[in-house]
């Protein structure tokens, strides 16, 4: 199940906010809480609720005798422990198959490649459960003597299989107490169903423009499409890894949107996920910007621990590397998702040691050259085999013998370009701007056009919405598979 599902729409969260309304006690409204998270996970996949029940289970036991023997080498060995549980698990379930894979192609070993199904969100809640462990035995936070309440945390439907990634310390007094009045109803759903309308009416349509490129088609049959990509034009291409990149954004912040404006209907407050990466001057600033959950992750549980840079510009490049080895290890199992990481390896390294004056380039050229270095990261994130995506990257370029412009090609820049530029502009801060300018405005016509748009535009973007998804089977979401 996903939040843009009819399903969720037009049944889950309804039912959901309406048994959370009726009960009165703080653990009457957590016990819906977990009960619907519980469903929500095992939509689908009913067998790997217990893998969650069983770390989340695993963890909470662990925590307690860190903290029981918190500031002794007891603590720190129940700590790995819990460390070799979580990441134990992680491994097994989202590198066995790429590893065995691989050592059967380089060594030549026995093709044994079992097909092991993923759990939807387990990179999310194993970082969550990994970040509180971490928490206790650092003495950040008390370890939870409920194992219910930290169930809630783990497994709370908003955000376990997508983040964005919740430390325990951020929410532990929110799940004892917490308070929901008008202001924070309204702004929920006002959140929410802006994020909805982003996902439904934006990114799906981003997808469906990269789906016309060939460019996901390429995915399904490498033999069949190989031909087609070396013989696409250079501008069908450009449209379509354009599309993508708007997609993946609009897609996975329209999920953080959604899952924030719903923690704010009861009662939580989720920290933001996304600051408009695609404004970014450079890599250092496209990464404290896109997916911050993930970022400050890796720094305080990865980096910092590691050394940051604390111990000299070398060891600072070593802990910089293993931290985007990672980084590209987390968001899949396999080796171009090792190379994205890598990649931006490369570009932060040189911001930070070879050409720091990257960052004091003139505004425009310093937003440009950020935008072309993910534009590109984005074309090796996208392509799992390596044939086909440097393929599309000398077809960018008309490498392959290909032409430039095709008429099929110009139809397709055509017949989309207005909705790429709204789409675009949908990534920026300019909408969220003119909204509170208007509905903030003294003067009179405007306070009458911020109160119609207020209340109208929520109730709008949630008809389009429905209406848009009714009929439609193509409504992925990208970022589930992590």
């Amino acid at each position: 199940m996903v939040f843009s599902s009819l399903v969720f729409l037009c049944l889950f969260f309804p039912l959901q906010m309406l048994l959370y309304t009726l009960v009165r006690s703080i653990e009457a409204k957590n016990t819906v809480l977990i009960l619907f998270s519980l469903v929500f996970y095992a939509w689908g996949e009913p067998f790997f609720i217990i893998l969650l029940l069983f770390m989340a289970f695993a963890d909470w036991a662990v925590s307690q005798f860190i903290y029981k023997y918190r500031g002794t080498g007891k603590s720190k060995a129940f700590l790995v422990l819990g460390c070799i549980i979580d990441l134990g698990l992680l491994a097994f379930f989202k590198y066995t198959s790429f590893l065995l894979g691989e050592t059967h192609e380089w060594f030549g070993f026995p093709e044994i490649v079992p097909q092991i199904a993923l759990p939807i969100g387990i990179s999310f809640y194993t970082f969550q459960l990994l970040s509180y462990m971490v928490d206790v035995y650092r003495q950040e936070v008390p370890a939870q003597p409920k194992f219910r309440r930290l169930l809630l945390y783990v497994s709370l439907f908003h955000q376990c299989i997508a983040g964005p990634i919740v430390r325990y310390q951020d929410v532990s007094e929110q799940i004892l107490s917490r308070h929901v009045d008008s202001d924070d109803m309204r702004n929920g759903i006002n959140r929410f169903v802006s994020g909805l309308a982003k996902k439904v009416l934006l990114a799906n349509v981003c997808g469906s423009i990269s789906t016309q490129t060939i460019l996901s088609g390429a995915l399904a049959d490498q033999a069949k499409n190989l031909p087609t990509l070396q013989s696409a034009s250079a501008i069908t291409l450009w449209l379509g890894c354009f599309a993508y990149a708007l997609q993946i954004y609009l897609d996975f912040s329209a999920y953080s949107d959604m899952a924030i404006g719903m923690g704010l209907m009861v009662g939580f407050r989720y920290k933001e996920n996304f600051n408009y990466p695609y404004l970014a001057t450079s890599i250092t600033d496209f990464w404290r910007r896109w997916h911050m959950s993930l970022s400050s992750f890796f720094r305080d549980y990865v980096y910092i621990p590691l050394g940051g840079n604390r111990k000299g510009k070398g060891r600072q490049a070593i802990n910089l590397l293993i931290v985007w080895f990672l980084t590209g290890m987390w968001h899949g199992a396999g080796w171009n998702f090792i190379l994205w990481g890598l990649y931006y390896f490369v570009f932060l390294a040189l911001e930070k040691f070879l050409i720091p004056g990257l960052q004091r380039l003139p505004a425009v050229f310093a937003h440009l050259y950020a935008l072309i270095v993910v534009f590109f990261g984005w074309v090796l994130f996208y392509f799992t085999d390596f044939t086909q995506g440097w393929v599309v990257l000398k077809g960018l370029f008309c490498l392959n013998g290909n032409p430039f412009l095709s008429f099929e090609g110009q139809n397709l820049v055509l017949n989309n370009l207005f909705f790429l530029i709204v789409a675009a502009i949908a990534c920026t801060p300019l909408p969220r701007l003119l909204y509170h300018r208007i509905t903030s405005s003294t003067n009179g016509a405007a306070i009458a056009l911020g109160t119609v748009m207020e209340y109208a535009l929520p109730v709008a973007g949630l008809l389009f919405s429905i209406s848009s998804l009714v009929g439609n089977a193509y409504n992925p979401f990208l970022y589930y598979q992590f």
